[in-house]
């Protein structure tokens, strides 16, 4: 039996991923500012959650407890933090200016202690920014962290429309990016079209991924097209597999066309009689497709 907490899900930067720190006692709810221990000291998170009983098995990371909900004098620190904050990135895209870097500044945090200003920033290389950060903390005099960010990351920051015209989903509700390649989008049977295939963020799209798993189920054991079958005593081709109809296609050696639901190749009372003689493609088709990814920026 697993051990289970209560914990309060909170977020440290808007639309970043959602940590879970233990009840220390106090209520709180959606919106409220709770003080807690980070990665980079005493800070402040927004609740989004809880509280809510969890298993400590489902984390993987050591649970700390929230260390008080945000007071009225807190609230004012936090306030006057995010304004100097505001500044700081302000600043620091007229310093990046100065010191002709290839960088994008994206966003600034104060910690709540006052003991460090985070800056987020963007670039296609790496960057010698040594000089920068000597800058920034002549002016705020506090220790400056340079955070780089990946394509997707940046793309969260600066917000903006996917190829649906909605909201991109990393600015709207998606909080943790999963690993997407080629493989996600010949699965679902989609040209290897890049322009259609492909993010505001020059990354495959992440939403590649949220019915993968359904076509992975609906096509186990369908034949693919081109493949060639010994079906009912002849020898015939996949001409379409249709996942939406659930109907396969075939063409026979005589020429006859022959639809057949999917309910016909898959193993159950309603199976047929068939097998694969050539499948159209090399064993190895999808195994090179993992590699050709949008590679996750570290």
């Amino acid at each position: 039996m697993s051990l289970q907490a209560t914990v309060y899900g909170v977020e440290l930067m808007p639309m970043g991923k959602i940590i879970y720190y233990l009840d220390n006692g106090e209520r709180m709810t959606y919106g409220d500012y709770a003080i807690v221990l980070s990665e980079f000291g005493t800070d402040y998170a927004k609740v989004l959650l809880g509280p809510k009983d969890i298993s400590i098995d489902d984390v993987d990371y050591e649970l700390k407890s929230v260390l008080r909900k945000a007071t009225e004098e807190d609230l004012d620190i936090i306030r006057e933090n995010e304004e100097i904050a505001k500044r700081a990135r302000e600043v620091t895209i007229e310093l990046v200016k100065k010191h002709e870097l290839p960088m994008k500044v994206l966003q600034s945090k104060y910690i709540f202690d006052r003991s460090k200003l985070v800056i987020y920033f963007s670039s296609k290389t790496r960057v010698d920014f040594r000089e920068l950060v000597k800058d920034i903390a002549k002016e705020f005099k506090t220790r400056i962290e340079l955070r780089q960010v990946g394509a997707r990351d940046e793309m969260k920051f600066i917000k903006g429309l996917g190829l649906c015209g909605k909201k991109s989903c990393c600015s709207y509700f998606l909080r943790e990016f999963d690993s997407v390649t080629l493989k996600h989008a010949k699965q679902q049977q989609m040209m290897i079209n890049t322009s259609k295939i492909t993010g505001p963020c020059g990354r495959l799209l992440c939403c590649l991924t949220y019915e993968h798993e359904y076509y992975v189920e609906a096509l186990k054991n369908i034949p693919d097209e081109g493949s060639t079958i010994y079906y009912d005593g002849k020898i015939a081709k996949v001409i379409t597999v249709n996942v939406f109809l659930s109907k396969v296609t075939l063409q026979t050696e005589d020429g006859e066309m022959v639809a057949l639901p999917f309910t016909y190749f898959k193993e159950g009372e309603n199976a047929g009689n068939w097998k694969v003689i050539d499948s159209g493609r090399s064993s190895n088709y999808y195994d090179g497709l993992d590699d050709i990814t949008d590679v996750e920026d570290e």
